[in-house]
Protein backbone atom coordinates (compact mmCIF):
# COMPACT_ATOMS: atom_id res chain seq x y z
CA UNK A 1 0.00 0.00 0.00
CA UNK A 2 1.20 3.36 -0.83
CA UNK A 3 1.00 5.49 2.35
CA UNK A 4 -0.72 9.04 0.85
CA UNK A 5 -1.89 12.87 1.61
CA UNK A 6 -4.56 14.36 -0.61
CA UNK A 7 -3.87 18.32 -0.10
CA UNK A 8 -6.71 21.09 -1.69
CA UNK A 9 -8.14 24.60 -0.49
CA UNK A 10 -11.83 22.97 -1.89
CA UNK A 11 -13.23 20.05 0.38
CA UNK A 12 -15.27 18.84 -2.53
CA UNK A 13 -12.06 18.08 -4.80
CA UNK A 14 -10.39 16.35 -1.65
CA UNK A 15 -13.73 13.97 -1.66
CA UNK A 16 -14.37 13.62 -5.08
CA UNK A 17 -10.25 12.35 -5.43
CA UNK A 18 -10.54 10.19 -2.58
CA UNK A 19 -13.86 8.24 -4.10
CA UNK A 20 -11.63 7.86 -7.61
CA UNK A 21 -8.80 6.65 -5.57
CA UNK A 22 -10.98 3.95 -3.55
CA UNK A 23 -12.47 3.04 -6.86
CA UNK A 24 -9.99 3.12 -9.30
CA UNK A 25 -6.45 2.97 -7.07
CA UNK A 26 -6.88 0.51 -3.88
CA UNK A 27 -3.00 0.28 -3.93
CA UNK A 28 -3.12 4.05 -2.21
CA UNK A 29 -4.02 4.23 1.34
CA UNK A 30 -5.41 8.10 2.00
CA UNK A 31 -4.04 8.54 5.44
CA UNK A 32 -4.52 12.19 5.93
CA UNK A 33 -6.04 15.65 3.77
CA UNK A 34 -5.27 19.19 4.26
CA UNK A 35 -6.97 22.19 3.33
CA UNK A 36 -3.85 24.47 3.23
CA UNK A 37 0.25 24.67 2.74
CA UNK A 38 0.69 25.26 6.42
CA UNK A 39 -1.57 22.17 7.79
CA UNK A 40 0.01 20.28 4.75
CA UNK A 41 3.65 20.90 6.52
CA UNK A 42 2.95 19.83 9.25
CA UNK A 43 1.41 16.58 8.15
CA UNK A 44 3.80 15.57 5.87
CA UNK A 45 6.17 15.80 8.92
CA UNK A 46 4.06 13.69 11.19
CA UNK A 47 3.27 11.03 8.29
CA UNK A 48 5.92 10.73 6.29
CA UNK A 49 3.92 9.70 2.91
CA UNK A 50 5.06 7.98 0.08
CA UNK A 51 2.79 10.14 -2.38
CA UNK A 52 1.32 14.07 -2.27
CA UNK A 53 -1.89 15.05 -4.49
CA UNK A 54 -1.30 18.26 -4.76
CA UNK A 55 -3.06 21.09 -5.65
CA UNK A 56 -1.16 23.87 -7.23
CA UNK A 57 -3.14 27.28 -6.79
CA UNK A 58 -4.11 27.53 -3.19
CA UNK A 59 -4.90 30.60 -1.00
CA UNK A 60 -1.88 32.38 0.64
CA UNK A 61 0.60 29.96 0.27
CA UNK A 62 0.79 27.40 -3.40
CA UNK A 63 1.65 24.43 -3.70
CA UNK A 64 4.84 24.60 -5.47
CA UNK A 65 5.88 27.27 -2.16
CA UNK A 66 5.12 24.19 0.26
CA UNK A 67 7.57 22.01 -1.47
CA UNK A 68 10.24 24.94 -1.50
CA UNK A 69 9.65 25.04 2.63
CA UNK A 70 10.60 21.58 3.11
CA UNK A 71 13.87 19.75 3.50
CA UNK A 72 13.74 16.77 1.74
CA UNK A 73 11.43 15.05 -1.03
CA UNK A 74 11.44 11.44 0.11
CA UNK A 75 8.07 10.97 -1.54
CA UNK A 76 6.27 11.40 -4.60
CA UNK A 77 4.00 14.10 -6.21
CA UNK A 78 1.01 13.89 -8.27
CA UNK A 79 0.24 17.60 -9.00
CA UNK A 80 -3.19 18.25 -9.87
CA UNK A 81 -4.75 21.31 -11.04
CA UNK A 82 -7.62 23.20 -12.68
CA UNK A 83 -6.04 24.97 -15.48
CA UNK A 84 -2.52 24.11 -17.34
CA UNK A 85 -0.50 27.19 -17.98
CA UNK A 86 1.28 28.19 -14.53
CA UNK A 87 4.04 25.85 -13.57
CA UNK A 88 3.20 23.53 -16.09
CA UNK A 89 5.89 24.41 -18.22
CA UNK A 90 8.44 23.71 -15.25
CA UNK A 91 6.73 20.71 -14.18
CA UNK A 92 6.98 18.98 -17.68
CA UNK A 93 10.71 19.81 -17.96
CA UNK A 94 10.99 17.93 -14.77
CA UNK A 95 9.27 14.79 -16.41
CA UNK A 96 6.82 14.77 -13.08
CA UNK A 97 2.62 13.92 -13.58
CA UNK A 98 0.31 16.42 -12.89
CA UNK A 99 -3.51 15.59 -13.81
CA UNK A 100 -6.24 18.55 -14.74
CA UNK A 101 -9.55 18.75 -12.88
CA UNK A 102 -11.80 17.00 -13.74
CA UNK A 103 -9.64 13.88 -13.50
CA UNK A 104 -9.70 11.23 -15.29
CA UNK A 105 -9.43 7.79 -13.77
CA UNK A 106 -7.63 6.64 -16.44
CA UNK A 107 -5.29 9.15 -16.70
CA UNK A 108 -4.95 8.63 -12.33
CA UNK A 109 -4.66 5.06 -12.67
CA UNK A 110 -1.39 5.52 -15.05
CA UNK A 111 0.19 8.26 -12.57
CA UNK A 112 -0.54 6.09 -10.01
CA UNK A 113 1.26 3.04 -11.74
CA UNK A 114 4.24 5.25 -12.24
CA UNK A 115 4.48 6.78 -8.95
CA UNK A 116 4.16 3.20 -7.73
CA UNK A 117 6.93 2.07 -9.95
CA UNK A 118 9.58 4.86 -8.36
CA UNK A 119 8.93 4.16 -4.50
CA UNK A 120 10.42 1.93 -2.57
CA UNK A 121 14.02 3.14 -2.60
CA UNK A 122 13.19 5.79 -0.41
CA UNK A 123 15.56 8.07 -1.85
CA UNK A 124 15.49 11.99 -2.49
CA UNK A 125 13.50 12.44 -5.16
CA UNK A 126 15.55 14.23 -8.06
CA UNK A 127 12.35 15.10 -10.27
CA UNK A 128 11.20 17.39 -7.50
CA UNK A 129 14.42 19.21 -6.65
CA UNK A 130 15.03 19.39 -10.30
CA UNK A 131 11.61 20.98 -10.35
CA UNK A 132 12.51 23.82 -7.15
CA UNK A 133 15.85 24.64 -9.33
CA UNK A 134 13.50 25.46 -12.29
CA UNK A 135 10.93 27.82 -10.19
CA UNK A 136 13.64 29.92 -8.11
CA UNK A 137 16.51 30.16 -11.16
CA UNK A 138 13.91 30.83 -14.11
CA UNK A 139 16.59 33.03 -15.83
CA UNK A 140 19.30 30.59 -15.81
CA UNK A 141 18.13 29.01 -18.35
CA UNK A 142 21.72 27.55 -19.80
CA UNK A 143 21.92 25.96 -16.34
CA UNK A 144 18.40 24.28 -16.70
CA UNK A 145 18.13 20.58 -16.48
CA UNK A 146 15.37 18.27 -18.29
CA UNK A 147 14.33 14.84 -16.99
CA UNK A 148 14.72 12.32 -19.69
CA UNK A 149 12.96 9.23 -18.77
CA UNK A 150 14.20 5.87 -20.08
CA UNK A 151 13.17 2.47 -19.35
CA UNK A 152 15.19 2.14 -16.89
CA UNK A 153 15.64 5.66 -15.46
CA UNK A 154 14.85 9.05 -15.56
CA UNK A 155 18.55 11.58 -16.32
CA UNK A 156 18.66 15.21 -16.00
CA UNK A 157 20.39 16.54 -18.82
CA UNK A 158 21.23 20.39 -19.23
CA UNK A 159 19.53 21.63 -22.04
CA UNK A 160 23.23 23.57 -23.46
CA UNK A 161 24.77 19.53 -23.50
CA UNK A 162 21.76 18.59 -26.11
CA UNK A 163 22.71 18.41 -29.24
CA UNK A 164 19.97 17.51 -31.61
CA UNK A 165 16.67 15.09 -31.30
CA UNK A 166 15.71 12.58 -33.78
CA UNK A 167 11.70 11.22 -34.10
CA UNK A 168 11.58 7.65 -33.79
CA UNK A 169 8.02 6.69 -34.01
CA UNK A 170 6.78 7.54 -30.40
CA UNK A 171 9.81 7.67 -29.21
CA UNK A 172 12.60 10.32 -29.24
CA UNK A 173 16.64 9.93 -29.33
CA UNK A 174 18.59 12.84 -27.44
CA UNK A 175 22.34 13.12 -29.04
CA UNK A 176 24.34 14.79 -26.50
CA UNK A 177 27.89 16.56 -27.29
CA UNK A 178 29.62 14.07 -25.26
CA UNK A 179 28.55 11.37 -27.56
CA UNK A 180 25.98 9.82 -25.51
CA UNK A 181 22.47 8.55 -26.89
CA UNK A 182 19.22 8.68 -24.47
CA UNK A 183 15.90 6.90 -26.00
CA UNK A 184 12.89 8.38 -24.49
CA UNK A 185 10.00 6.87 -24.79
CA UNK A 186 8.36 10.27 -24.93
CA UNK A 187 7.34 11.76 -28.88
CA UNK A 188 9.19 14.39 -30.71
CA UNK A 189 6.10 17.32 -30.24
CA UNK A 190 6.13 16.94 -26.37
CA UNK A 191 9.96 18.17 -26.70
CA UNK A 192 9.76 20.48 -29.82
CA UNK A 193 7.04 22.70 -27.34
CA UNK A 194 9.30 22.29 -23.91
CA UNK A 195 12.41 23.52 -25.89
CA UNK A 196 11.30 26.11 -28.24
CA UNK A 197 12.60 28.26 -25.25
CA UNK A 198 15.91 26.92 -24.89
CA UNK A 199 17.38 27.76 -28.37
CA UNK A 200 16.17 24.48 -30.12
CA UNK A 201 14.72 24.43 -34.18
CA UNK A 202 12.22 21.98 -35.59
CA UNK A 203 13.96 21.87 -38.86
CA UNK A 204 12.10 18.72 -40.15
CA UNK A 205 9.20 16.57 -39.20
CA UNK A 206 12.04 14.02 -37.68
CA UNK A 207 14.46 16.64 -36.64
CA UNK A 208 15.06 19.09 -33.19
CA UNK A 209 18.25 21.08 -33.21
CA UNK A 210 19.99 23.05 -30.33
CA UNK A 211 20.99 26.41 -32.39
CA UNK A 212 24.07 26.46 -30.56
CA UNK A 213 25.72 23.57 -32.32
CA UNK A 214 24.58 24.74 -35.81
CA UNK A 215 28.09 25.17 -37.45
CA UNK A 216 26.10 26.63 -41.22
CA UNK A 217 22.90 26.19 -43.30
CA UNK A 218 24.00 24.42 -46.83
CA UNK A 219 21.52 25.44 -49.72
CA UNK A 220 22.61 22.78 -51.70
CA UNK A 221 21.11 18.94 -51.83
CA UNK A 222 17.93 20.32 -51.06
CA UNK A 223 19.16 22.12 -47.86
CA UNK A 224 20.29 20.53 -44.64
CA UNK A 225 22.37 22.22 -41.40
CA UNK A 226 25.96 21.12 -40.93
CA UNK A 227 26.50 20.60 -37.53
CA UNK A 228 29.46 20.75 -34.99
CA UNK A 229 31.23 17.50 -35.63
CA UNK A 230 30.30 17.02 -39.18
CA UNK A 231 26.69 15.67 -38.96
CA UNK A 232 23.71 16.63 -41.84
CA UNK A 233 20.51 17.62 -40.75
CA UNK A 234 17.93 17.74 -43.06
CA UNK A 235 15.72 20.98 -43.67
CA UNK A 236 12.13 20.29 -45.03
CA UNK A 237 10.99 22.53 -47.54
CA UNK A 238 7.95 23.95 -45.26
CA UNK A 239 10.50 24.74 -42.99
CA UNK A 240 13.44 26.53 -45.09
CA UNK A 241 11.90 30.43 -44.32
CA UNK A 242 11.42 29.81 -40.98
CA UNK A 243 15.04 28.10 -40.34
CA UNK A 244 16.91 31.10 -42.35
CA UNK A 245 15.01 33.83 -40.14
CA UNK A 246 15.73 32.16 -37.39
CA UNK A 247 19.42 31.90 -37.70
CA UNK A 248 19.82 35.53 -39.16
Amino acid sequence: MMRAIIIDDEVNNIDNLRALLEKYCPEVDILGTALNADSAEELIARISPDLLFLDIQMPEKNGFELLKSLSNYHFEVIFVTGFDQYGIQAIRFSAIDYLLKPISHTELQAAVKRAEDKIGSKKQNAQLENLMKLLIDERRTTEHRIGLSSAKETRFVKTSEIVRCLAENNYTLFFLKDGEQILVSRPMFEFDELLSGYGFLRCHHSHLVNRAFIKSLIKEDSGYLLMEGGFKVPVSRLKKDYIRLALR
